[in-house]
């Protein structure tokens, strides 16, 4: 599709190193034309996203005249995750991370890795480009020798260079004599643990130079020729029907190209930003709406998920689910309330209609799903509409990018020829997002004389937490439209990386134990992914109640998780968390708490131990966290300054989740609309400091780092005040009001 317009800040050509980069024709003796040696096995294993895709050219390319690029199907959110690939591959073709390239996310360019969620992309994609670049240097040192007249043996590689005893040749040279639209094979040499030099150095992160500069860089930078400026008016509720709008006004504004109606959908474009936002506040008051009441009771949010399961399905269960009563028993509620995304940047998108071709830049976490998704809402072929990632400014999860991009593409096509640019408001990413679902855990347990746990058994009552698109049914503006797409509600999934029962089974040895899953299919608010899923909440949870236990069986709680966990990598972020804290169950002074938690994130990614101490104002119900010490695993560490980025961020958001944040609604719609009705963390409650320390496993596979501290920085905070108050706090956000309550609990208990 090299005919679709260049306007994106890489070009929709996928250009890297200042051409495009293609896989070059003529074979060298590593891959032969033969039949036989293009054929691989089909039984044999890939790693990653290497077993969909297995041709070199897919993941590693190399231009004649020594560009090395890599592709990608993963976005980069912020992450760092073009960095880290940028290392993987440098490593194993044994070049420097500044030779190298990237591209990321582009359905014209890069293969189909779905969404860049759920921390696979080092699992998925790392892998594969690992693999990739471990064929591609076996073929350029065979072409090498061939050229050099020696054996690989013989062979260096220095800079972009093949170094032997009868002289070097460049890699492009190597490359305009390969062909790397060829499979790779599943038993290349793999850099011996001894030679890795990239793993674990100091490179700077590619895109950050772009963002402290304020150069071009995030969807809402993009500033194409000829480009103009559209504002949409969403409903003022959700189920509100448009009655009647008088755009004549409207359109006669400054500057004001048109507007556009379909069904409940309202925009209009203009030819300056302002101008489009001014036109856009004179079409809300043009605008009369039907609303009517669709949301429950606020207050009884949690009642209402109990009262309205769907199916209720069994995560796991083991032995005995007869817990015995005394007193030696315990159970305990918690609640989690919806939360957003809060992207400090407005969701937005620019797209292009041409002829019968539409672009979409957008900052979607799946440009491929997002592309079937649109080109369903229009009527087009998937083969019509591009859709290429540019970064946003602020996401981990599904915010408002794809309705955006949605938006942005009913606008293109109602005015052609074109660069559209579609932001969201403020009010309308705070109110129209999709939320993390609100949450309802009962727990029940039992230790024996021994202080071991006999019994478990946990119930969780939540609305689905992903309904990422892959239709237009799970597209905003798809369910506005005159003809609208029906809402898709999703059905009750269990499956091993869990989605709202994500960590909801404990990693330790328990005898006993029965995790259900109350499904609520009914969606009063628009939920998805949003960072961790359902991880947040259930090892709040779960961690919370570990620590209640251990007070139950009077051990102490670094000692009574120690005791029940048998994963040799579990025990050792616990013991190094504790030992880089000072861990101790000494009396602090008045008001001081500290508190412990453990994760391994979906039970099958980083394992992750968090202390921390902090301090509650009894007089205000302020805590402000003093400090914060990590131990993390994610096995094979690429990138440590990227993995301790990834770790602090995580504990941060986590942070203000914990202490702050819950969406505030009536009968009607959302009301916590801006930052002062749905406040978050500020400076003031930063930690005062915090160490994260990786736990480098070089010998093992990469796993996902991004999600691992959310689950137990909130337990830790709430270990922590319970620490400090001698009371448990069960429902989110821990804010100064339930603090204060607490206080006085503690007090008068």
């Amino acid at each position: 599709m090299k005919d679709l317009p260049n306007f994106t800040r890489r070009g929709f050509l996928g250009a890297a190193g200042g051409g495009l980069v293609v896989g070059f024709a003529m074979s060298g003796p590593a891959y032969s034309q033969s039949e036989e040696a293009e054929t691989v096995d089909q039984d044999a294993e890939f790693p990653g996203s290497l077993s969909d895709y297995r041709t070199l050219d897919s993941w590693i390319r190399v231009s004649p005249r020594g560009d090395i690029t890599v592709f990608t199907g993963k976005a980069e959110l912020g992450q760092g995750i073009g960095t880290a690939l940028i290392m993987v591959a440098a490593e194993e073709l044994g070049v420097d991370p500044a030779e190298i390239a990237i591209e990321t996310a582009d359905t014209g360019a890069t293969v189909n890795e779905g969404f860049t969620a759920a921390s696979h992309s080092m699992e998925e994609s790392g892998m594969a480009i690992r693999y990739a670049a471990a064929n591609v240097r076996l073929l350029l040192l065979d072409e090498a020798a061939r050229q050099l007249g020696a054996d690989i043996d013989e062979l260096t590689v220095k800079g972009r260079e093949v170094h032997g005893p009868g002289g070097s040749v460049e890699f492009g040279t190597l490359a305009a004599s390969l062909d790397l639209s060829v499979p790779a094979q599943p038993d290349v040499p793999l850099r011996a643990l001894e030679d890795r030099s990239v793993y674990g150095g100091d490179f700077q992160r590619v895109d950050i130079p772009k963002i402290v500069t304020g150069t071009e860089h995030y969807v809402q930078d993009l500033r194409p020729e000829g480009m103009v400026h559209a504002r949409v008016v969403r409903p003022p509720s959700a189920g509100a029907r448009l009655e009647s709008v008088d755009t004549a006004a409207v359109e006669a504004m400054p500057g004001v190209i048109g507007t556009h109606r379909d069904g409940n959908f309202l925009a209009v474009v203009a030819e300056q930003e302002f101008q489009a936002i001014l036109a856009m506040r004179a079409l809300e008051r043009a605008a009369a709406w039907e609303e009517r009441e669709t949301l429950p009771e606020q207050s009884r949010i949690h009642d209402w998920l109990r009262e309205n399961v769907e199916e209720t399905g069994t995560v796991a269960e083991q032995g005995s689910a007869a817990v015995p009563q005394g007193e030696r028993t315990l159970r305990r509620t918690f609640n989690r309330p919806y939360m957003m995304h809060g992207s400090i940047g407005p969701s937005a998108a620019v797209a292009m209609m041409e002829g019968d071709r539409l672009s979409v830049a957008s900052h979607t976490q799946g440009v491929y799903p997002d592309r079937q998704a649109i080109a369903e809402m229009l009527g087009m072929s998937e083969e019509q509409v591009r859709v290429a990632h540019v970064p946003g400014a602020g996401c981990y999860g599904h915010n408002g990018a794809d309705d955006a991009a949605a938006d942005a593409a009913l606008i293109a096509r109602a005015f052609p020829g074109r660069p559209i640019r579609l932001s969201w408001m403020r009010e309308q990413e705070h109110g129209w997002e999709p939320y993390g679902s609100a949450m309802t855990m009962d727990v029940e347990g039992a230790v024996d004389a021994g202080g071991r746990i006999t019994h478990w058994n946990y119930d969780l009552w939540s609305c689905a937490h992903t309904t990422r698109p892959g239709g237009a049914a799970h597209l905003l503006p798809a369910t506005l439209l005159a003809d609208p797409v029906e809402f898709d509600l999703p059905d009750l999934l269990i499956v091993p990386p869990g989605l709202g029962d994500r960590n909801s089974v404990p990693l330790y040895s328990i005898p006993n134990k029965r995790i259900l899953y109350h499904f609520v299919k009914q969606m009063p608010i628009r939920t998805s992914a949003l960072r961790a899923l359902g991880a947040y909440g259930n090892v709040f949870a779960l961690e919370s109640f570990m620590d209640d236990l251990a007070i139950l069986a009077d051990a102490d709680p670094v000692e009574f998780r120690l005791r029940h966990l048998e994963d040799p990598r579990a025990v050792a972020v616990v013991e190094r968390a504790a030992e880089e804290f000072g861990w101790s169950s000494d009396p602090l002074p008045p008001n001081m708490g500290r508190g412990f938690a453990f994760g391994r994130y979906k039970n099958m990614a980083a394992y992750l131990a968090m202390a921390l101490d902090l301090e509650v104002e009894p007089e205000t119900g302020r805590v402000k966290v003093g400090r914060v010490v990590a131990a993390i695993d994610s096995g094979a560490a690429v990138s440590l300054d990227g993995i301790r980025n990834q770790t602090e961020g995580g504990i941060i958001q986590s942070l203000s989740w914990t202490l702050f944040e819950e969406v505030i609604f009536d009968r009607t719609r959302v009301t916590s609309i801006d930052w002062s009705s749905y406040p978050m963390l500020r400076f003031e409650s930063v930690p005062d400091e915090i160490a994260v320390h990786v736990i480098d496993r070089p010998d093992q596979p990469f796993l996902g780092t991004g999600e691992a501290a959310q689950g137990p920085t909130g337990a830790a905070i709430g270990n922590a005040i319970r620490n400090a108050v001698g009371f448990r706090m069960t429902d989110l956000p821990l804010t100064r009001e339930r603090v204060m309550a607490a206080v006085d609990a503690g007090r008068s208990g």
